[in-house]
């Protein structure tokens, strides 16, 4: 498949636009700041996020109040708040909630949630993982049951869910009397509906579990997991590949000031060596990740792409990651240093939604039975 990775001149200065904002409103200090909350994010940021550049509409379609642009400026926007290390629910909502909905929603549905996400007056989360780091239909045990009066209550447990501790609507995958999976709106504030947070190394990511216990809900549709994660990965992709590269330019950068022997260490031929190795396994991460928005943007070969990003982009993301620190000497294992911010980023998103194992053995099993052929992303 022919690719062109050349982004438009339209592109570029959008990505200028959205580097210079959040080189603006989302430096380290504002990172550290925001993660040390429970809310996780700052509600004024992410209003001027929304009213001046739009970001949370970018992907959704002009009907519903988006921009009605594509994967690839998705892409972009992702990319750059990796490497900001942007704290705030864009990827749960604009991302994965938005693309839930667009897929699985009726018309009405649609209009009556998709231009609110848009605008970014509602935060939505995706609640799906209950044990298995991959989503798919057999995770599924949260119970859908139906009442006399029509009523859906959902009863089980989500786990791993982003940013559930602000959103105004939590979208939860349940199984059905007749065996497969629909997608169902939960209001979090309603009875039966208890989230609590989890513990993880990264704390720029808030994740919590939601315990539903016949808690009310209003079925949106049946949903295609599998077609979920490969959009999501998508954009995780290359979300973590912006990360890596603040990584990389960080190394080369602090590599040029540290003086040893009368002479900056990045002369030394050592250092050339794993600079230019980082470099290389950064750009090789980097294409894999524009090739899946590509795929999703063009609808064709998806799966096998956005598990091979997932893979190739934590991989070079944790490696750049471990060296950046080490370049940094000792001070990059401190808490004042920011390297290891990224480094913990780097850590959980690896494992988020499936390691570097998993998805190589997904994308196999994709190309082996032809599954790419037979399924196309809208």
């Amino acid at each position: 498949m022919s690719t062109q990775f050349i982004f438009s001149q339209d592109q570029e200065q959008f990505r200028d636009n959205l580097a210079r904002f959040l080189s603006d409103k989302s430096p380290a200090t504002q990172v550290r700041t925001q993660m040390a909350e429970a809310r996780g994010y700052d509600p004024d940021v992410w209003l001027l996020m929304n009213q001046q550049l739009g970001l949370s509409g970018i992907a959704i379609p002009e009907e519903y109040g988006g921009a009605g642009f594509g994967a690839q400026e998705l892409a972009i926007a992702c990319e750059e708040m990796g490497r900001s290390l942007y704290c705030g629910p864009y990827f749960a909502s604009a991302v994965c909630a938005a693309y839930a909905i667009g897929v699985s929603a009726n018309d009405a549905d649609k209009q009556r949630w998709l231009p609110r996400i848009a605008s970014g007056d509602l935060i939505a989360c995706l609640a799906i993982t209950e044990h298995a780091a991959l989503w798919s239909d057999d995770d599924i045990q949260t119970a859908a049951n139906r009442a006399a009066d029509g009523e859906y209550r959902l009863a089980g447990t989500k786990r791993y869910v982003i940013d559930a501790q602000v959103a105004d609507l939590i979208l939860v995958a349940a199984r059905e009397s007749d065996g497969g999976v629909g997608l169902f709106a939960v209001d979090p504030t309603t009875t039966g509906v208890s989230t609590s947070p989890l513990q993880s190394m990264d704390a720029t990511r808030k994740l919590n579990a939601i315990t539903l216990a016949d808690a009310p809900a209003e079925r949106i549709g049946q949903v295609d997991l599998q077609q979920l994660m490969d959009y999501a990965l998508v954009a995780l992709s290359n979300e973590m590949i912006g990360g890596a590269q603040a990584l990389l330019e960080s190394a080369l950068n602090y590599t040029q000031l540290r003086f040893q022997f009368g002479r900056s260490i990045a002369s030394f031929q050592a250092i050339k060596h794993r600079l230019a190795d980082l470099l290389l396994q950064v750009e090789l991460a980097k294409s894999a990740a524009y090739q899946a928005a590509y795929c999703v943007a063009v609808g064709t070969e998806v799966r096998e792409h956005a598990s091979l990003a997932k893979a190739a982009v934590s991989e070079a993301y944790v490696d750049v990651a471990a060296e950046c620190i080490q370049l940094h000497g000792g001070i990059g294992f401190t808490w004042e240093n920011d390297t290891h911010l990224w480094f913990k980023r780097a850590k959980s998103s690896e494992v988020l939604m499936g390691t570097p194992a998993l998805h190589r053995e997904r994308m196999l099993h994709t190309i082996t039975t032809g599954e790419s052929a037979k399924k196309r992303i809208g």
